[in-house]
């Protein structure tokens, strides 16, 4: 068994070239609503550290082997790129709050997780707080001051300013076509979500560098994003108005390449075997569809991996039943 040093700093390394691959998705996002996910990105971490440190020195631990092993801020930054720009600063707060102390400390801290924390904090506040979570901004023109008095409540986004997203829109449309969606609503682009598809590819090219360092293996995304492609082929029903959407739709609208190659590829929480990984995507994608085309959420990658975590141990005696050999 390695020293518990050299798992700490391959954690650590581990943790840095995460938090360096959500850059492009970072900059794609900022670039399409501005501020807010900064001031997102900045309440998340430093609530989910003080959080972390305040549990830390109630358990009598010592605060910088867990602070500084950069987890944490892996956990804020992903809940943070989850939550809509500008939302009340409690509510991100809140949400961090709860993935920390619910998602992790919970169940004796990091690689002790059964469920991802980042996506149970957004659960978290997508259950309680369902209104705040619709006010997405539109695309562009909000300022840093606009932008930081919305957060903390001093002023109201213009309606103007606020609109439903893609998916929003697919899930509540029961006249238009697709085609006259994409012509007339501003919330659609060339093939999916306006804005949303270049972030989509942003977080694809985070995904391969992690890829290509070999963070993660292949399975579980290739899973997820194979298996949503495969059921929204098969559920295609055309460009009319009562349509679910094209593959292409899905695979670059709403978190699905941040899911893939970012949620679904936690090491704790998900499986731990290659056929097992490769079932949880799988899963993750169907779910993921399911919830989007018929469920109450516009989009269910969250839901879907929290549904998955679940499934982990039966994924792992299932493959392990296979294979002749003992599930871990």
């Amino acid at each position: 068994m390695p020293p518990l040093e050299s798992v700490d700093v391959r954690l650590q390394q581990a943790m840095k070239l995460v938090l360096l691959a959500t850059l492009p998705g970072m900059l794609a996002l900022s670039w399409l609503y501005g501020w807010g996910v900064l001031i997102n990105l900045m309440l998340a971490s430093a609530s989910a550290l003080a959080v972390e440190a305040a549990v830390l020195k109630l358990r009598k631990r010592t605060l910088k082997p867990t602070l500084s092993d950069g987890s944490a801020l892996v956990s804020a930054t992903l809940l943070a790129l989850a939550l809509p720009p500008y939302c009340p600063w409690w509510l991100t707060v809140t949400a961090a709050a709860f993935a920390m102390l619910f998602g992790k400390h919970l169940y004796g801290g990091v690689g002790s997780n059964p469920f991802n924390p980042a996506m149970l904090g957004f659960a978290w506040v997508v259950v309680a707080f369902p209104q705040q979570l619709t006010h997405w901004p539109a695309s562009h023109g909000i300022d840093l001051s606009a932008g930081v008095q919305q957060v903390f409540g001093v002023g109201q986004l213009p309606d103007a300013w606020v609109r439903a997203t893609a998916l929003d829109s697919l899930r509540i449309n029961k006249s238009l076509t697709m085609d006259e969606l994409f012509s007339m609503n501003p919330a659609f682009g060339h093939v999916g979500g306006r804005g949303v598809e270049w972030v989509n590819l942003a977080f694809l090219a985070g995904g391969a560098f992690l890829l290509q360092r070999k963070v993660f293996g292949w399975h579980a995304p290739v899973g997820m994003l194979g298996s949503l492609f495969l059921i929204s082929l098969v559920c295609w029903n055309g460009s009319g108005s009562d349509s679910n959407g094209s593959p292409l739709f899905h695979l670059l609208t709403g978190a699905s390449m941040l899911g893939a190659f970012f949620i679904v590829t936690e090491p704790v929480s998900g499986a731990k075997s290659p056929g097992a990984r490769l079932l949880f995507g799988i899963g993750v994608g169907l779910l993921t569809y399911l919830i989007r085309t018929w469920g109450g959420y516009p989009d269910g990658v969250a839901f879907a991996v929290l549904l998955m975590n679940l499934c982990v141990p039966a994924l792992e005696r299932f493959v392990c039943a296979r294979q002749g050999r003992i599930a871990p």
